[in-house]
């Protein structure tokens, strides 16, 4: 009975990522929510760590979801 329940990850990059994922752009994303684009990426990160998985396959100037990031995504 002692189980702690699980955290939820923040909200704020719970909002990032749906942009990234949507858009398919850090850039994007960070000039619809008025960041920049370092301050997604770091959100976008932080909800990779607290989930403990990739979520976007980066490349030079693209981003692409990962399977896990599809299905989040679609969550």
């Amino acid at each position: 009975m002692n189980e702690r329940p699980e955290r939820l990850p923040p909200l704020a990059a719970l909002v990032v990522f749906e942009a990234a994922a949507r858009l398919a752009s850090f850039t994007r994303a960070a000039a619809e929510l008025n960041v920049t684009q370092g301050a997604v990426s770091r959100q976008v990160r932080a909800l990779e760590e607290h989930l403990g998985k990739p979520l976007f396959k980066r490349a030079h100037r693209a981003v692409t979801l990962t399977p896990t990031g599809r299905h989040y995504a679609a969550t």
